[in-house]
């Protein structure tokens, strides 16, 4: 355990639940999760808060996983079939990091993301599918949800990061017509996967806090598993709605980012 006060622990705490919350209902965890932790640990490196990161969010993912799968209509196989995808362009996209300029991404990634949000706003049916929609899934669409869902935006995680849950959740809807909540449940379980992957890089390199992630993880745990069950017995018009919120809020912390820069 890092030498903290007691304060800066119940912060870190309570932002470890807040964030398994947000990542349950619609994804974008780490844009809160991973700024308190640089903020509560100023003289950590960042391999290390990168890797208790991880370590803290794959617990409540699990949980949310766990909770969806027990009550909503997903095809597992799929999902993690799009998970292990996502794993391999992470690792790609985490090759190519190194000679992308960020200052490039962040404005691309703002205009995605607020045509994103016009269009959820325009298109009130815009996740809402029910099981008519499902059956009209091609095997060519599933196939298009592997590589490019899963593979395309796994590169993104790997290549920059920000909103990836989100950006899942939304690519997920439009691909396979599901309907906001299952797509959500979808995206959980290509989380775990993804999060699986980086974890075991970052425990191999010994870039993990244990002590800290361990007590992190059963608040982001119970944050996870509140926001999951809240999904689901709200349904999909909740689910927009905290969507709408992440993605605003994402293209905030982006512009703040690219001003600063």
């Amino acid at each position: 355990m890092p030498d903290i006060s007691l304060t800066t622990l119940v912060v870190l705490c309570v932002a470890a639940a807040a964030a398994g919350w947000i990542d349950a209902v619609v994804g974008g965890g780490g844009l809160l999760l991973l700024p308190a932790l640089l903020l509560g640990l100023p003289n950590t490196g960042a391999a290390h808060v990168l890797g208790t990161n991880k370590a803290v969010a794959i617990v409540g993912t699990s949980g949310a996983a766990i909770t969806y799968v027990r009550k909503a209509p997903v095809q597992v196989r799929t999902a993690v079939r799009i998970g292990l995808a996502a794993l391999a362009g992470s690792m790609t996209g985490a090759f190519f990091a190194a000679g992308i300029s960020s200052d490039v991404l962040r404005p691309v990634i703002m205009v995605v993301l607020l045509a994103v949000a016009a269009f959820v706003m325009l298109r009130p049916s815009f996740g809402t599918a029910g099981p008519a929609d499902r059956r009209k899934v091609t095997r060519s669409r599933t196939i298009a949800a592997i590589v490019l869902v899963g593979g395309g935006i796994g590169f993104y995680d790997g290549l920059f990061g920000p909103g990836t849950g989100t950006f899942l959740v939304l690519a997920l809807t439009a691909v396979l017509h599901l309907d906001l909540v299952t797509a959500s449940a979808t995206a959980k379980i290509v989380n775990v996967c993804t999060n699986a992957g980086a974890l075991a890089m970052f425990a191999y390199q010994g870039t993990v806090l244990w002590q800290l992630a361990a007590v992190m993880a059963v608040f982001n745990l119970a944050g996870g598993m509140i926001g999951a069950r809240m999904a689901l017995s709200r349904g999909s018009g909740f689910v927009r709605g905290v969507l709408l919120v992440v993605v605003f809020s994402l293209v905030a912390k982006l512009g703040f980012d690219q001003w600063n820069a």
